[in-house]
């Protein structure tokens, strides 16, 4: 039985996180009505011209620094041309020849360990528009807003061999760029897509087999999925003695299957040429250097630097490095509470539990920090339970409410009355005279049903530790 070995290089689009278009100024939010964010440049309409927005550079330039990329000092666009409804000028600006970054590599982690994943290049580029297929009108609608939106497309050489390691590379493109600011890369929305180029051959050869291109892929678990579909495929046909062919396909993730969209196009087919609008773009050593040295702490040297700092686990640290808006909302808990463990178990429990549980993105998690910390202190200092405390908090992270004062008004505070303490205990020790017996006759068992009675009588509001010594001493003296 031969045994095939998978290759697969990616395209990934990112979606840059500037407000304006890269070569007009019209707004790049999402989910306007359609075509309220379009003017003559990016529909299109003959005599206009585009003029390139700084910032789509230094977002590129923030990328391929962070990508360990060779930065092409001078660069420029050029015209991909191509006939689509969703492409209103007829061609796509793009960078084909001087690209602004290559030669690039990211690490990823895997179950086998470590791995570099090399970049080909980086290219900065505009978006074309949205077609809507509607069924029931028969017919297609243009939503030309996403026109004209800055990209960079990252493309990798083939050296991903299976989907766990396609989705750890994702994973890491996706992290860095959010740390970095330049993108959202929400998947959903359509800011970070992926085009998996994918072969088999056996295992041991040298040679690539044919590559199939696989498009319309939104989510880490379609892209999963799809790679061992095609790879499934491919192996099929080679079994069968049948070929291969280069193609562009579409994947449906509902039936679990592709379908071939049109043959694989190379860059002839493009007939691409400098695109005589732009002026070629002149990069300064100032410049690049500027970027690196106010590059932002990355998600790795924030992981080490936890475990160096704060002393935290290696597996803490990464949970809490997932999200840059979340890592530093805990930074400023850990600072104000004054133990970074005790902060860390909150956001890894609390925290990610109720993030979980609404729904919500990590980046849409808002509380001040100081009502958390406080939160913590009054639970280290035995003013309230933790049972107590956790419910204070889901009102701290729904509505932000400041929880010393939320928990003097609701009479949450542990009791330290001894007289009403002894009174409750008492009276629940004589309401279950069975339970009483058992235990003084030596069963122990029966020792946290009463701490259980105690703590609900009382509303969470006493300390467990003051309810254990008070029964203690009353069984004693009731023997």
């Amino acid at each position: 039985m031969k045994q095939y070995e998978t290759v697969i290089g990616l395209e990934v689009h990112v979606e840059l996180a500037t407000k304006t278009k890269i070569f007009c100024g019209c707004s790049t939010a999402f989910g306007g009505a359609p075509n309220t964010h379009t003017c003559p440049v990016c529909t299109g309409m003959p005599g206009s011209l585009p003029v390139l927005n700084k910032k789509v550079v230094e977002f590129a330039l923030k990328a391929g620094i962070a990508a360990n990329c060779q930065i092409n000092q001078y660069c420029k666009f050029d015209r991909k041309n191509y006939f689509y409804p969703d492409n209103p000028q007829n061609y796509q600006i793009s960078q084909l020849y001087l690209p602004i970054c290559h030669d690039g590599f990211v690490e990823i982690e895997t179950s086998a360990g470590k791995k570099k994943i090399r970049i080909h290049e980086m290219h900065m580029e505009e978006d074309a528009g949205k077609l809507i297929h509607d069924e029931w009108e028969d017919c297609s609608l243009v939503d030309y807003n996403r026109s004209g939106v800055p990209l960079i497309e990252i493309v990798s050489e083939p050296d991903m061999r299976s989907s766990e390691e396609v989705i750890a590379y994702l994973e890491k493109l996706r992290c860095m760029m959010q740390y970095l600011e330049v993108s959202d890369c929400k998947l959903q929305e359509g800011s970070m897509r992926a085009d998996v180029n994918l072969s088999v051959r056996e295992v041991g050869s040298d040679t690539f087999g044919t590559r199939t291109e696989m498009k319309n892929l939104n989510s880490f678990k379609a892209i999963a999925r799809a790679i061992e579909g095609e790879r499934e495929r491919q192996i099929e046909l080679i079994e069968e003695g049948r070929a291969v062919v280069q193609e562009t396909r579409r994947w449906d993730d509902n039936k679990e299957s592709s379908h071939a969209m049109r043959s694989k196009e190379d860059a002839k087919d493009y007939r691409y040429f400098p695109d005589p609008d732009l002026p070629p773009i002149h990069i300064s050593d100032e410049w690049i250097e500027d970027l690196r040295q106010n590059q932002p702490e990355l998600r790795e040297e924030k992981q080490l630097r936890y475990q160096k700092d704060y002393e935290l686990p290696a597996y803490d640290a990464g949970i809490l490095t997932e999200s840059r808006h979340l890592s530093e909302l805990f930074e400023e808990v850990a600072a104000l509470c004054g133990s970074p463990k005790k902060a860390a178990n909150w956001f890894m429990g609390e925290v990610l539990r109720l993030t979980k549980d609404k729904g919500l993105e990590a980046e849409k998690v808002q509380f001040t920090p100081k009502h958390l910390a406080d939160l913590i202190q009054m639970v280290e200092k035995k003013e309230v339970s933790a049972q107590n405390a956790k419910k204070v908090f889901e009102k701290v992270f729904e509505e932000d409410i400041e929880p010393v004062a939320y928990i003097e008004e609701n009479g949450l505070k542990i009791v330290e009355d001894t007289g009403l303490l002894n009174n409750t205990l008492n009276k629940i020790l004589d309401a279950n005279p069975g339970p009483l017996a058992e235990l003084i006759g030596g069963k122990e068992k029966v020792f946290g049903f009463f701490v259980g009675q105690m703590m609900r009588e009382l509303k969470g509001k006493a300390s467990p530790d003051a309810v254990r010594e008070a029964l203690q001493k009353e069984i004693e003296k009731r023997k």
